[in-house]
């Protein structure tokens, strides 16, 4: 998996069910931090979104397979590619490494959401790749 952004933590106790293995909310925190924490090399969301008259880069679906247990003080990789640009949604694939090992793979799919008269829209997701295109270049 040749990664767009990757990042590293040490798994808590806090993290962790009461046998010391990771809860499963925890494994879609971590796939949110890694996407939030791409776009702070763009500005961060909120600037990102201004920027592109978005309320926000919402989660619209999102999927995870739990393949091996992670306990406290293990350091973890979690590493997000872009599968899909599409046209009002994104996708992203997620993996977590301990060392060599897959503990747990994901996917989200994302929508650019615009205010609109009757509420909020799905955007054109083109305006947040020009915008991440404009600040990496």
């Amino acid at each position: 998996m040749s990664s767009t952004h990757e990042l590293s933590y040490t798994v808590t106790f806090g993290d962790c069910d009461p046998a010391g293995i990771v809860f499963y909310p925890n494994i879609y925190g971590w796939f949110d931090r890694c996407f939030h924490d791409w776009l702070a090399r763009f500005g961060g969301h909120a600037a990102i979104c201004a920027e592109v008259g978005a309320m926000g880069a919402g989660l619209m679906s999102a999927t995870a397979d739990f393949r091996r247990p992670m306990r406290p003080n293990d350091t973890i990789r979690v590493a997000m590619t872009i599968r899909d640009w599409g046209r009002k949604s994104l996708t992203l694939d997620y993996e977590i490494r301990l060392g060599d090992t897959v503990t747990a793979t994901g996917t989200e799919i994302r929508g650019l959401f615009k205010p609109a008269e009757n509420g909020i829209v799905a955007g054109n997701m083109s305006e947040l790749k020009d915008a991440i295109a404009r600040h990496e270049g």
